[in-house]
């Protein structure tokens, strides 16, 4: 049994959103992340934030300009002897995070770590557009995809998570209405939760009825996802948590009922190229990682008070609560969503950590959070816990990755000359701001099994028609590719043309 010395434990939470009226100036990244740390260090009761020695930051992108590690420190008044920044800001970096400073804590690296993270993507916007310019909120989506990819339009979050929900909806012998319901009432749920979360960013109700509905103020994005299904990046947020031992939480007089614990993680991941997927109908490392977190800390789902399964995307948190046996009337968030608590590119789960230490300060025992990073890539899950999880000893090694990929079935290899009859495996179909179809991308395999991309163009009614009408499922339906100029596209065989324009 670890001495209180070795134990883990989160003592402080602090979140800020910031609002500045109409043309006011607002805080900038580095600002947000500073009022985060003063927060949870009052929320701790002070003191700790001066005991500093260890500093996680999940990375920003709003000012890209800011080198955050030299900065943040000093805006702090704090020298921590370890400052870590993640590489890129993935949605599982801020779980990463807590899990590497239970470690820190356990080992005796660091006495007390902070992990923050903000990101002020308005501010960032109404500086850019008051100085006569324009930022791409995704510029390093854009500059690290393959030719391939932006040859077919598969460069952002929300070009790709659409090709999982179309898939997955099929593998699981939904109708496009049953899986849009299904979407829609998830993230109702998640409407609801973020209007009393602390931290949330919209806090406004919204039925399944306004979310499925789609009009000018709920356009189509990416088939099958409207605005209101999407992560919300057009917010200025900040988040941090402290972690210290249970024997220096004691000695600061903190109350057994301000502490939680921190129990067992798991992580592992996919193939950074998200083109690389055995398949477009779940995840295994997903799959791995959240079972692996269950038996690490000897749990089932009904020991779970509190659950975060993360949420960019409708496809995520539907192929979790799958993973594990979860049924659709148990709340998967306790900070709203990425829609309706705020999706600050890669630090949302911070934000959710600080909602889960207050849910757990309040009621239940135990706690669990989830982030997916990337292009559903990245996964790490951890529990939290209102006391020590019996069997959880730190350090901890959290990686399952050796296990993730002995399940991995092989990976297709892509063609992109490839001309001939194929079967569609997934698709999407973007949208103009108008709403009318700008083009559609199919993904599908030929006869040897290869994975080929091929547009649709928006002109093509029957075609777009076919794939978002929902009166047959174009998951399976056969067609060819066909070669023009240097870019594959779509032609249905002919009784599937015959079926979009029945």
């Amino acid at each position: 049994m670890a001495t209180a010395d070795h134990i883990p434990v989160i003592v402080g939470v602090g979140e800020i959103n910031d609002r500045p009226r109409a043309n006011a100036v607002g805080l900038d990244s580095v600002e947000l992340m500073t009022a985060a740390a003063r927060l949870a260090n009052t929320d701790s009761g002070g003191g700790f934030l001066d005991q500093c020695d260890w500093l996680a930051i999940t990375p920003q992108i709003s000012f890209r300009e800011y080198d955050v590690p030299a900065m943040l420190p000093k805006a702090l008044g704090i020298a921590p002897a370890t400052i870590i920044q993640a590489s890129i800001p993935n949605g599982d970096t801020p779980v990463r995070h807590l899990n590497e400073a239970a470690n820190a804590i356990a080992s005796g690296n660091a006495t007390v770590c902070l992990l923050v993270g903000g990101e002020a993507i308005r501010e960032s916007a109404r500086r850019a557009a008051a100085a006569g310019n324009s930022k791409a909120l995704f510029a390093g989506s854009a500059a690290s995809a393959s030719d391939l990819r932006r040859r077919y339009g598969l460069i952002t979050p929300s070009d790709i998570y659409p090709l999982y929900e179309n898939a997955c909806r099929a593998a699981w012998g939904q109708t496009l209405a049953e899986g849009q319901a299904e979407s829609a009432e998830i993230w109702s749920r998640l409407s609801e939760v973020a209007v009393n979360a602390e931290g949330a960013w919209l806090k406004q109700p919204r039925s399944s009825e306004e979310i499925s509905d789609i009009n000018s103020d709920n356009r189509l994005i990416a088939f099958p996802y409207s605005k209101l299904m999407v992560a919300n990046a057009s917010v200025n947020q900040g988040a941090a948590v402290f972690v210290t031992s249970l024997a220096k939480a004691r000695a600061a007089g903190i109350s057994d009922s301000q502490l939680v614990y921190i129990g067992a993680g798991a992580a592992a991941h996919e193939d950074e190229e998200p083109l690389a997927r055995a398949s477009w109908t779940g995840s295994v490392s997903m799959n791995v990682v959240l079972e692996k977190v269950m038996t690490f800390n000897q749990l089932t789902v009904e020991d779970l008070d509190h659950i975060e399964l993360y949420s960019c995307f409708p496809c995520v948190p539907k192929i979790a609560r799958r993973a594990l046996g979860l049924s659709l009337e148990k709340p998967l968030s306790v900070h709203g969503g990425l829609t309706f608590g705020g999706g600050p590119i890669g630090n949302y789960m911070l934000h959710a950590t600080a909602a889960m230490v207050r849910s757990l300060r309040s009621s239940g025992k135990f706690g669990l959070l989830y982030g997916n990073g990337g292009h559903c890539t990245h996964n790490h899950a951890i529990v939290l816990a209102r006391n020590p999880i019996e069997g959880v000893d730190f350090p901890q090694n959290y990686h399952v990755q050796a296990l993730a990929d002995a399940l991995r079935e092989p990976i297709p290899a892509i063609n992109d000359a490839y001309q001939g009859p194929a079967v569609i495996e997934t698709y999407t179909v973007f949208y103009k701001r108008d709403g009318t179809a700008d083009y559609a991308t199919v993904i599908g395999r030929n006869t040897v099994g290869e994975r080929v991309l091929a547009r649709i163009n928006g002109s093509d009614d029957n075609g777009i028609r076919f794939l978002s009408s929902g009166d047959s499922e174009p998951v399976g339906s056969h067609g060819e590719t066909i070669l023009k100029g240097d870019t594959l596209h779509w032609q249905y065989a002919e009784n599937h043309s015959q079926n979009s324009t029945a």
